[in-house]
């Protein structure tokens, strides 16, 4: 059936996939954005300038569409950002709630991560059914702003009559991250600015396969719900292995405890941020690597049909769309 759908962050990594998979579909398709993107009006999506804090726009773009992917957010490691990070997923998507209850619009897919819950710091598989790991990700402002935008949009969005189904894709790679947003460590390692490799788990997701099981969720998602969107469970050391034989690079050797890998993380973030420049590693990235971010997406691929590619096929793609970028530096 052919409708009229609201994509907010939609020139995003996720955001642009996305559209051109709702646009595939058959969807009349406009988003809200800060910037505009050739590859989105190619495709026809039209755009509305602007952002889900201010102004007028959010209201001129739900304008007679049906249902919202809400996808408008940040990425950020650095503590600094926590606050930042905490208006825009939380105090924005209570706002976007607000303005659909006025438009009349009473469906909202939004685009959460596997971190909100899919995180530990043992060898174990999550699903759907464990709890928030507020613990855990208590000093990564990031994943503790999301779980905050998750509960508020499932409760605000009930007590609207709004009904929000969540997905939560784990580690977004493929072609397209333009913004580096969550590509940003392969190209690191292409650039074999990775030093060491910390014991712990990933997961990641092909944004094209992620984007495909958000559009399906607006069908097929249960109200109330999340959807974790993965692909394998690989040791990070295996995913570094994989990914350097596709790059054609050997990965660190250098193995550190794990008090020390975070100490020495520390110091050089420090002295670099002393000099005003960007550190090549930092505290919370190591501490990150050092848990384990398996997920089953068993849900989803029951519900959504989500069908994740093969991960090689993922890794290969994404050091090809990096290596322009790097070897343009």
């Amino acid at each position: 059936m052919k409708t009229s759908v609201l994509v907010t962050g939609a020139t995003g990594f996720l955001g642009e996939h996305l559209c051109r998979v709702l646009v595939e579909q058959g969807h009349i398709v406009r988003g809200l954005a800060r910037t505009r993107s050739a590859i989105l009006e190619d495709i026809g999506v039209e755009h509305v300038r602007g952002d889900v804090l201010s102004g007028d726009e959010l209201d001129k773009a739900l304008d007679g569409v049906s249902a919202v992917f809400h996808l408008a957010g940040a990425v950020s490691r650095d503590p600094d950002d926590g606050q930042r990070m905490m208006r825009l997923h939380v105090d924005g998507t209570r706002r976007v709630l607000d303005r659909m209850g006025a438009a009349g619009v009473r469906r909202m897919v939004l685009a959460s991560t596997s971190g909100t819950i899919g995180v530990s710091k043992n060898e174990e598989i999550l699903d759907e059914s464990a709890p928030y790991a507020e613990e855990i990700v208590a000093g990564w402002p990031y994943y503790a702003s999301k779980i905050y935008q998750e509960r508020l949009a499932f409760e605000h969005g009930e007590r609207l009559g709004i009904e929000v189904v969540a997905v939560n894709p784990s580690l977004l790679l493929g072609p397209g991250d333009r913004r580096l947003s969550s590509t940003g460590d392969v190209r690191k390692f292409i650039k074999r600015q990775i030093p060491t490799i910390p014991d712990g788990g990933i997961n990641f997701v092909d944004a094209r396969d992620a984007a495909e099981a958000t559009a399906n969720a607006l069908a097929n998602g249960r109200a109330g719900e999340r959807y974790l969107l993965g692909g394998p469970n690989w040791t990070t050391k295996e995913f570094f292995e994989r990914l350097g034989r596709i790059a054609n690079i050997s990965p660190p050797r250098l193995k550190i405890p794990q008090k020390w890998n975070k100490l020495g993380a520390s110091l050089v973030e420090e002295l670099y941020r002393w000099r005003g420049k960007e550190p090549p590693v930092d505290r919370i990235s190591v501490e990150m690597a050092e848990h384990y971010w398996w997920i089953d997406s068993s849900k989803a691929a029951h519900e959504l049909g989500f069908n994740p590619r093969d991960p090689q096929l993922t890794l290969v793609d994404t050091v090809s769309y990096l290596r322009q970028g790097v070897d343009r530096d």
